[in-house]
């Protein structure tokens, strides 16, 4: 008989709230938010004494502030949020055999068959500590047979506290919460579950899965299943997918600064449109450069995770002047983006990006559909108009290292 899996699911307590506390410790015990300032900014976090007003994640922060007018606004800090993120992953990174980093402060650690040298509960425990520690941030955890269990005990165990739900009394455990901690049941599909008269997890476990699935579709299913505490989802290993890169050897030596940044342009922009097509967001930019005589330098730069063309470019222009010796000419010109992970825009939340999201959705549109090259930045239309036609050039395909798997 195969042994259950182990499963914990670290969460970070508020986050870039406890971030923003510890940058600035008068802000300890008063409502805060964290977002935009504008009349088109969103709450990103908000601190527990903040949700006592009603206020929630991705709210209107105008909303916000009128539920409660006295609350502090911050969320300059967005590289310090990556800079904790990175500080929390290696971490676990040293320690744990197998882990997902699920956003930027979300990490599924798959700890299966440690039982057999140590209490693998007792080992997240220490680990949370060592965090902590570390950190000064505030984390809680639960450890499950299952990622679903997992992430529902943490959430529970909050704030900053930790839970373990032994293998087998998942159905027991789930049983009394509201039906709408199952983590995809959104605001739509709770009110037709109240019409229904389903209110916990236990009512919608002793609805047929036929009922279910009449009422939500193939999601029914998918429902029933985890009522009863069943969930197969994998924890994806975080270092399958590591970069995206492309690279362009010039025919002819190239020294004209027009055209290299031109050429930078582009190339920045054909990782960035595939990053996003992978749903993914870089942490870290690398700009290549080789020299007549062979002879390669590089350099890279930590970032804020962002997927965003203009930021991904403005840093690789930095580091190409960095990098380049003035007036020698250039063979081979490289952008390379890593330290990817599934985080979408969460960094990106202290700005007012909605127009910016449906700018980059429209663009990508339109090259999903027209091709790649049917829309480039105005910068880069100097090094090329198509990919064939790089002035001579051979141009590298954008390539991706390391295998990729699928986030459950």
């Amino acid at each position: 008989m195969t042994a259950p899996r182990t499963i914990a699911h670290f969460d970070l307590d508020s986050f870039f709230v406890s971030v923003e506390r510890l940058l600035d410790p008068s802000l300890n015990g008063i409502p805060l938010l964290v977002g935009g300032h504008s009349e088109r900014g969103v709450v990103a976090a908000c601190s527990y004494e903040a949700r006592k007003f009603g206020i929630h994640s991705a709210m209107p922060m105008k909303r916000a502030l009128q539920l409660c007018p006295h609350a502090t606004v911050v969320g300059n800090a967005r590289g310090e949020y990556s800079k904790y993120s990175r500080m929390v992953t290696d971490i676990i990174a040293a320690k744990a055999p197998l882990f997902e980093k699920a956003s930027i402060d979300e990490f599924y650690l798959d700890l299966t068959g440690m039982h057999r040298f140590f209490d693998p509960y007792q080992w997240t425990i220490q680990l949370r500590e060592e965090i902590m520690s570390a950190t000064g941030l505030p984390i809680s955890f639960a450890v499950a047979a299952n990622k679903m269990v997992s992430k529902i005990a943490t959430n529970e165990a909050k704030p900053n506290g930790y839970l373990h739900i032994p293998a087998g009394a998942e159905r027991e455990y789930l049983a009394p919460l509201a039906v709408n901690k199952i983590p995809g049941v959104g605001e739509h599909t709770y009110q037709t579950m109240l019409q229904m008269g389903i209110r916990t997890i236990r009512d919608l476990s002793e609805r047929p899965a036929a009922a279910l699935e009449r009422a939500f579709g193939k999601y029914g299913l998918e429902l029933y299943n985890k009522s009863r505490g069943i969930h197969e989802g994998e924890v994806v290993p975080y270092y399958e997918a590591k970069s995206i890169s492309t690279e362009n050897t010039f025919e002819e030596n190239k020294t004209d600064m027009d055209f290299l940044m031109a050429e930078l342009v582009r190339m920045t922009e054909r990782v960035a449109y595939e990053l996003r097509q992978d749903n993914k967001t870089a942490g870290c930019v690398a700009v290549k450069i080789r020299y007549p005589d062979f002879e390669t330098t590089s350099r890279q730069m930590a970032i804020p995770y962002t997927f965003y063309d203009d930021e991904l470019i403005a840093k690789a222009k930095e580091l190409f002047h960095k990098l380049y010796r003035a007036g020698q000419p250039i063979r081979l010109l490289g952008v390379r983006l890593s330290e990817l992970t599934g985080e979408a825009v969460q960094t990106n939340l202290f700005q007012d990006t909605e127009k910016k999201n449906q700018l980059y959705r429209a663009i990508d549109d339109v090259k999903n559909k027209y091709g790649k090259y049917s829309i480039v930045k105005a910068g880069g239309l100097e090094a090329d108009s198509t990919p064939e036609a790089t002035l001579g050039g051979i141009e590298g395909k954008a390539r991706k290292d390391g295998n990729r798997g699928k986030s459950d």
